[in-house]
């Protein structure tokens, strides 16, 4: 049923309330799982592999999360409803256990388990928003998911050097994960059970139009098969705006997962003087020296990394405004956003302090801000409402395929064929491949996505 009411903010937040939790997961798997990584042992050159069951997870799982949602429905628990609490219960038991890994593979595989559960949550709330708001609200409504999605970043981020406030240790033997860290992802898990339970509580979803009909086309079309037979249906005939929507999504995705996987190692080396260090390389007393400037180094740069999430939440917030009194351009938007983040990551070359770094970051911010709110604004006015939750899990493939390609290679070749071999490079990566992104919306020529909208 294609949604004609418009809702008040409250009801938009309330049922876009359950990102909290989502964005306090991957704020502090960006901010702290290289992190983790490295002191269980890992190379820095072999970071972004181990961080390949994060898109993997995502690849496999959404668009059958987004296949089953699509025909799911119940009185009492609704149709999106039951995938928010099945991943919440199954994130939280992850994020609480996996900074207890005690040896290398166990922390590459709660990640797996972790990401896997994200996204069993995640895909459905980007449906959610399609269901429940008309055309004329759905960039309003990717705004206020993408307003709480900074909310989540900022205060997530923070939590590694909260909890060292409070007198949680940032200090840990060799391959030991400090403490400080293993409080912010019990936090975490917390966190992210409580939001999605609101959400559940407080927002109201409503039946197909003709519910006879919905259970006899759902009876038709279930089973495995049919279920790949659709799946590859709708990548064969998916719109073109998705197609175009793809190039653009490549590269950003490609930027913020080599950030992600390799800002730590990048950070803590360039900006803060104080990389990883090898117990075996020297004596015990230099170790707890290094090891200690190492870790408060990395809780900079995880708060530094908090930055992009508050100023996207600032850049959110404006576009919540500005796209209720006037008309947006989104494609424009878009561009502007990409090219201002990418000049973010290309600072971070002369970058030789905190605050330089968090400078950086709030660019980085605004095009975080895009692109959690444009892209699907833009996708879901091109699209059939009723295979919105396939389409929507879909649309993950040009999220998780780039990240994917970083993951095997693809950062390491391009950052030392293209920038040299220093780490900080990463980065310089990162902001070339936002500008190619920004450039690449002018790809996008169809009026129904880049139209201008006024909630």
């Amino acid at each position: 049923m294609q949604p004609t009411k418009k809702l008040s903010f409250l009801n938009i937040w309330n049922m876009s309330f359950g990102f909290l939790g989502i964005q306090f997961a991957f704020a502090l798997q960006g901010g702290s799982m290289s992190r983790i990584f490295q002191t269980l042992g890992a190379e820095k050159d072999a970071i972004p592999m181990l961080w390949i069951f994060a898109p993997l997870a995502g690849l496999i799982v959404q668009p059958i999360i987004g296949y089953l949602s699509d025909r799911t429905w119940h009185p009492t628990w609704g149709r999106r409803k039951p995938y928010f609490f099945i991943g919440a219960v199954l994130a939280s038991v992850a994020l609480i256990f996996m900074p207890h890994s005690s040896v290398l593979w166990m922390a590459v595989g709660g990640l797996l388990i972790l990401d896997a559960s994200i996204n069993i949550s995640m895909e459905p709330f980007r449906a959610l928003v399609a269901d429940l708001l008309p055309e004329s609200q759905r960039s309003y409504g990717f705004v206020v998911q993408t307003l709480i999605i900074g909310i989540g970043t900022w205060v997530a981020s923070q939590l590694p050097k909260v909890m060292t406030a409070m007198g949680y240790s940032n200090e840990a033997a060799a391959q030991v994960v400090p403490d400080n860290v293993k409080m912010s992802f019990l936090v975490g898990g917390v966190v992210y059970m409580v939001s999605i339970l609101y959400t559940i509580f407080t927002t109201k979803e409503y039946p197909p139009e003709n519910l006879e009909v919905f259970q006899k086309e759902k009876a038709e079309t279930s089973g495995f098969v049919n279920a790949i037979t659709e799946i590859l249906e709708s990548i064969r005939t998916m719109p073109s705006t998705m197609k175009k929507l793809g190039v653009v999504q490549f590269f950003s995705w490609f930027a913020f997962f080599t950030m992600w996987s390799m800002a730590t190692p990048a950070l803590t080396e360039h900006v803060f003087s104080a990389p990883k260090p090898e117990a075996a390389a020297m004596s015990a007393s230099a170790y707890t020296v290094a090891d200690l400037a190492y870790n408060n180094a990395a809780d900079q740069v995880s708060s530094a990394m908090g930055v992009y999430g508050l100023t996207s939440m600032l850049f959110a917030l404006i576009l919540t405004f500005v796209t209720r009194q006037y008309n947006i351009n989104r494609k424009w938007v878009h561009l502007g956003s990409l090219v201002l983040g990418g000049l973010g990551f290309i600072i971070m070359l002369k970058t030789s302090d905190a605050t330089l770094l968090n400078v950086c970051f709030a660019l980085i911010g605004i095009s975080w801000g895009s692109i959690l709110s444009m892209p699907y604004a833009m996708l879901s006015s091109t699209i059939n409402p009723q295979k919105m939750g396939m389409y929507m899990g879909l649309f993950n493939m040009f999220i998780v395929i780039p990240q994917i390609v970083a993951a095997l290679g693809g950062i390491n070749f391009a950052y030392k064929t293209f920038f040299g071999d220093a780490i900080i490079n990463t980065m310089l990566l990162s902001g070339a491949c936002l500008i190619v992104s920004g450039l690449s919306t002018l790809l996008i020529t169809e009026p129904e996505a880049i139209k201008y909208q006024k909630a």
